[in-house]
């Protein structure tokens, strides 16, 4: 299994340009909401939880970032909890705000997403390798950590293996 630092670096390379990095900031948030939004059907409450496939879809995703780093596992686990609970709520609303929210919330974030990439001048690193739709959410909890200073070795070595980030200019149209 790769490490951390491998997950993130591979991700990161692909991350450079800080205007694409400010993008995920807003977009991959709205795409992971929205996947546990539309996953949140069917379910059932037992326990006073709610229980449908967007459960089991984070506790695997829990256990892998778990699995890579403690520290970022434990909140990655608190934020789908988090996403998990708005998403049970809309489950049981009427089907046209369920699906409206969730497809909205998703077309939404992936257009931002792409808006970044026009900046990054790459491909979305999910193209390469699909892992890179699970560490999406991750490097971004990951910049964070990094931009409240926490988590410099890690940072450290992840800019090591995928370099710096920085703002391109755009190029000349020829």
């Amino acid at each position: 299994m790769k490490t951390l630092v491998d997950h993130l670096a591979q991700y990161a390379a692909y991350h450079r340009d800080r205007r694409n990095i400010a993008s995920h900031f807003i977009g991959i948030p709205m795409i992971v909401l929205a996947v546990a939004v539309l996953l949140s059907r069917p379910g059932f409450a037992m326990a006073g939880l709610w229980l449908a496939p967007a459960t089991l879809v984070a506790l695997v995703s829990a256990w892998f970032y778990l699995r890579l780093d403690t520290r970022f596992g434990l909140l990655m686990a608190a934020l789908l909890g988090l996403c998990l609970w708005a998403a049970a709520g809309l489950a049981q609303a009427s089907t046209a705000l369920w699906l409206s929210t969730g497809i909205g919330l998703f077309v939404v974030g992936w257009v931002i997403q792409f808006v970044g990439h026009y900046y990054e001048g790459r491909k979305p690193a999910f193209v390469d390798d699909v892992m890179g739709l699970v560490i999406g959410p991750l490097f971004v909890v990951a910049e964070l950590a990094f931009l409240l200073g926490l988590r410099k070795e890690i940072e450290h070595a992840v800019v090591e293996i995928a370099g710096p980030t920085c703002i391109r200019e755009k190029k000349a149209l020829a």
